[in-house]
């Protein structure tokens, strides 16, 4: 049994964050206690991440850059949305030239790809972001108000999914975010973890596995015991439903992760879930919840068998690195003018963060799902085969 408590080497909340904390602390207990003293893993971090006006993702707080808890691959450099449209761009023309964006953040990427569409001379009838959070949504029409008001009238925000699309459908570090279920394997077979509420503090307590299909999934993981992971089954459920939705196209999926086989291996007995908060890393999901984002790894295997099994084509997987350098990042470089070192050397330093294997490069990979599209991938044109699901 875990129990929560502060973590001293992380910094001070103010007293306006304490309070929210508290607020959705409340919250979380009347949860805890509707559900007979025992709530699944994967409901509280739903709550800790999602509850309205309290949760990490829509209360409003900032989450990414300098003044956040992390820092994404567009917020740190317009080279990435600008290769990605190298990408896109491809697509596009063999579609009904339509683009969902889903989970945008602060409509960074949005704003880069965009912009480099324009510049290539293929722009789409609609880009479309799929935006649950109302204090998100309005940083993001701000962005483009600012930034770039003559791509407005080609921008609709969606509350869900379309019942068909026809474009193209990105992804970047959407699935991590996705709530899952947290399990532990034993001698005694798999059981599955909890919050309670037990000496004034949030606790998390494991009880047997009893959803048969889960139990089922979780049983043919090749994991041995003692063990403790994640399943993404919330993630892999939202891979299915963009598979029905796609008519005609590609859904490419960007995020830190590994192949089943890296996901569960041995080594890995403690799962992947891992804490943010104001770029400090922790391993805490109980801690002050609704200040910190709560993350794991993703299960690309997992990902891709949900859309193979609702028909799709493995279109491409490939790590960041790769597919940045197949899409086109060093011929953008290469456009920049390098005898202006105060602007080469930052661009040069971004390419460096995003493809080195000891920044981004090698722990997020790009998984490429499609539809009525028999074409290849620049982004995977070129690989190495020890990329494979």
């Amino acid at each position: 049994m875990h129990i929560s408590g502060h973590t001293p080497s992380l910094p001070e909340p103010s007293a306006d964050a304490l309070a929210l904390s508290q607020r959705l602390l409340a919250h979380i207990r009347d949860a805890i206690a509707a559900a007979g003293g025992w709530l699944p893993f994967v409901e509280y971090e739903a709550l800790a991440l999602y509850a309205p006006g309290m949760g990490y993702y829509s209360n409003g707080s900032v989450k990414l850059g300098q003044a956040g808890d992390f820092t994404t691959a567009p917020e740190l450099s317009t080279l990435f949305g600008q290769t990605l449209a190298r990408q896109v761009a491809e697509i596009l023309p063999h579609t009904g030239r339509q683009i969902i964006e889903c989970g945008p953040g602060s409509g960074k990427l949005a704003l880069d790809l965009l912009r480099e569409l324009e510049r290539l001379d293929c722009l789409p009838e609609s880009y479309a972001l799929l935006e649950v959070s109302g204090d998100l949504r309005e940083r993001q029409q701000q962005r483009f108000a600012e930034q770039a008001p003559q791509l407005l009238p080609r921008l609709r925000w969606l509350d869900q999914l379309p019942e068909q699309i026809d474009g193209v459908v990105l992804g970047n570090e959407v699935l991590d975010a996705i709530p899952t279920h947290l399990l532990r394997w034993g001698e005694d077979g798999v059981h599955q973890l909890g919050v309670v509420w037990q000496d004034d503090a949030l606790q998390l307590a494991a009880r047997p596995l009893t959803d048969a299909d889960l139990l089922a999934q979780a049983e043919a993981l090749p994991v041995d015991a003692p063990y403790q992971s994640e399943v993404q089954w919330q993630a892999a459920g939202f891979v299915r439903t963009l598979a029905e939705r796609l008519q005609r196209g590609v859904i490419v999926l960007i995020d830190y992760g590994f192949p089943q086989r890296e996901y569960y291996h041995p080594q890995r007995v403690s799962g992947t879930l891992m804490c943010h908060y104001r770029h400090h890393a922790h391993p805490d999901p109980l801690w002050l919840p609704g200040l910190q984002d709560i993350t794991t790894h993703v299960d690309f295997t997992a990902m891709a068998l949900a859309g193979v099994e609702q028909g799709l084509e493995l279109a491409g997987y490939t790590s960041q690195a790769l597919f940045l350098a197949n899409a086109g990042i060093t011929e953008l470089l290469q456009e920049a003018d390098q005898s202006d070192l105060p602007r080469w050397l930052p661009l040069a330093n971004q390419a460096q963060r995003l493809m080195s294997p000891a920044e981004m490069g090698e722990l997020f990979k790009v998984l490429a799902l499609s539809r009525h599209y028999p074409h290849p991938l620049r982004g995977f044109a070129m690989g190495d085969r020890s990329h494979t699901l």
